[in-house]
């Protein structure tokens, strides 16, 4: 039995406080779009995705999901850990040495739940078509996922990525872009405006869905309609409208708070914001 939308708030509210715990402990990482993400990664591990906590690499019968934007690796590891691929104490180790826990995720240290290195942007939509054809190849009817950030599509791989996946009818991919405006340096149409988004994917080929990403059932609603409009010669992009920092009120819809960690009085004001659902690491 699927949970509700309350109960995927509650899920979201502790994954969040992880988040701000996290990077705080080690004071470096990335809180703004982790937080900003939350819901949709909530909303694909414990609704959406059909997927094995038991990892295997391999995938065979099972959808999976890339994670291209790596540097929001605390919403990925938090998500990965209340969803059973490892013990949520681990969280305790996020950017300390010798954790399999990195800052931006790696296969090397064989953590559950990670299939590629994604420290470089622009590389995930080219992995994510490579897996997904494999899978029609194979006759395994499950679904590829992907995110990114707004940011990340100022990078060239993501366009030739985005031209390949119409062509060859890669109709088992929903992919998603975190809209928050946002990136490093200041707004994203200040340091390099990317245009009409809608349009360009359309002009490219995709079937084209937006959804409000801090609204759990609106998420929710969308990815299940993606999912109901892969098979159709298309490959999917939702475009996915967030407030970078959402859910702590001083974090908000600022480039900041890009990867900055909060110090101690603002991690306890954070806290404050955050209910405690299903208990802290």
């Amino acid at each position: 039995m699927k949970p509700t939308i309350q109960e995927l708030e509650k899920t979201a509210s502790q994954i969040r406080r992880d988040i701000v715990r996290m990077v705080h402990a080690c004071q470096s990482g990335h809180p703004g779009g982790s937080l900003g993400c939350t819901d949709y990664f909530t909303a694909l591990y414990f609704s959406v995705m059909n997927h094995d906590s038991n990892f295997n690499m391999d995938a065979v019968g099972e959808d999976i999901f890339f994670l291209s934007n790596g540097h929001i690796s605390p919403v990925f590891y938090s998500t990965l850990a209340h969803a059973g691929y490892f013990d949520k104490a681990e969280l305790a180790t996020f950017r300390k040495l010798n954790t399999r826990l990195q800052g931006h995720p790696t296969t090397h240290e064989h953590l559950p739940g990670v299939r590629i290195a994604s420290g470089s942007l622009g590389q995930g939509l080219s992995v994510a078509i490579g897996a997904a054809l494999t899978k029609k190849l194979n006759g395994d009817k499950s679904l590829v996922f992907t995110l990114h950030g707004d940011g990340e599509l100022q990078e060239g791989q993501i366009w030739e990525a985005a031209m390949f996946a119409p062509h060859n009818k890669v109709d088992n991919l929903i992919s998603t872009i975190d809209v928050n405006g946002q990136q490093i340096d200041g707004p994203t149409n200040l340091v390099l405006s990317l245009g009409d988004l809608h349009a360009k994917w359309e002009a490219f080929g995709w079937d084209v869905l937006e959804m409000k990403g801090n609204d759990m059932a609106d998420v929710v609603k969308t990815l299940e309609l993606a999912k109901s409009r892969t098979g159709q010669g298309k490959p999917i992009m939702i475009l996915m409208h967030t407030e970078m920092g959402y859910g702590v009120d001083f974090m908000v819809g600022s480039h900041k708070w890009h990867g900055v960690a909060p110090n101690d009085e603002q991690l306890q004001l954070a806290l404050g914001q955050l209910e405690e659902t299903l208990g802290d690491y």
